[in-house]
């Protein structure tokens, strides 16, 4: 069968033959549709994600859209290795796989399962969001972020705060107030207190770096009041240095939400959940099909801001 196919690690996958899978006992054959290329899809091909699998070669994808032999179109993740969703085939645990709602496109559903359960997941299962809280959202106009404010929306959060660079992507939000990240770290801090005095109750960060610190002092000096923090992504870098006086001095709940954080089987009901949300609720998110047969061109494009889904 043809798939993405990487070989090492650091080398981009490319399209080629690779070995048909045969379904074992307790697995389910899928015919895959689309998949979706995310930040963890590269990061697994460059053997720089914590989940990557470590032996070579196998199948690039975490997640995709297919039918199973008996015709039904699910979203399935969680691919035997060394197969993944980049193919025309592939095995899959049988409670792995969630049914898509007949409203819900199929591409649309391949682009939107991994950065939409991300907020879902945190919002719901480690903030535990309440109606009404104030979400604050850190890194709010990348893909994962953006639908994390229509998330937070739809799960009933009463104002929604979004940061990042870029002021004029910040207007396009929807978000009850914007914080633009800037160089001046003192002014930004000023900014991230002026927020946290108001009310904060959850912060879903996908940054990580300068502007957690700030965010996680600027929480400290709220006079007490609970603040789940929620750390998804560190698309400014891995690492922060915190003073310990801040999580001493404050009533900050510092937790993480991603792969091996949750529950599988609580990730497999956030996954159905967001599916039936989706399917409801409108969620958008820019595209961009490609027949996987163009591999090689997408997934070495600059990024314009669209998801790009591999067609089979």
């Amino acid at each position: 069968m043809k798939a993405a196919i990487v070989s090492g690690a650091g080398q981009a996958p490319i399209y080629g033959d690779f070995p048909s899978p045969e379904a074992q006992a307790g697995e389910e054959r899928v015919t895959i549709i689309a998949a979706a290329l995310s930040p963890v899809v590269r990061g697994r091909a460059a053997g720089k994600h914590y989940s990557a699998p470590g032996a070579y070669p196998f199948i690039a994808g975490v997640d995709g859209v297919g039918r199973l032999d008996s015709g039904r179109r699910v979203l399935f993740f969680g691919s035997r290795q060394p197969y993944g969703s980049m193919a025309e085939a592939t095995v899959v645990p049988t409670g792995q796989c969630v049914a898509i709602p007949d409203a819900l496109d199929g591409a649309l559903a391949a682009a939107i399962a991994n950065p939409g359960v991300s907020s879902w997941a945190a919002l719901r299962l480690r903030a535990g969001l309440k109606p009404g809280e104030t979400v604050l959202i850190n890194g709010a106009t990348g893909t994962s972020g953006r639908l994390a404010v229509q998330i937070a929306r739809h799960l009933g959060a009463g104002k929604v705060i979004a940061t990042a660079r870029n002021a004029e992507a910040l207007q396009s939000l929807g978000a009850d107030e914007t914080i633009q990240l800037t160089q001046d770290q003192d002014a930004m801090e000023q900014r991230f207190q002026s927020a946290f005095a108001h009310g904060v109750d959850v912060v879903i960060d996908y940054l990580w770096g300068q502007s957690a610190e700030r965010l996680l002092m600027a929480a400290a000096r709220a006079e007490g009041v609970p603040i789940r923090f929620v750390q998804v992504g560190s698309i400014s870098g891995p690492d922060i240095t915190l003073p310990s006086a801040v999580l001493r001095s404050s009533s900050i709940t510092l937790m993480g939400s991603g792969l091996g954080g949750i529950p599988l089987d609580n990730l497999i009901t956030s996954v159905a959940e967001l599916l039936q949300a989706a399917a409801t609720a409108g969620f958008t998110i820019a595209t961009r099909s490609v027949p996987l047969a163009q591999l090689d061109q997408a997934w070495n494009a600059p990024d314009d801001g669209r998801r790009i889904v591999f067609t089979v």
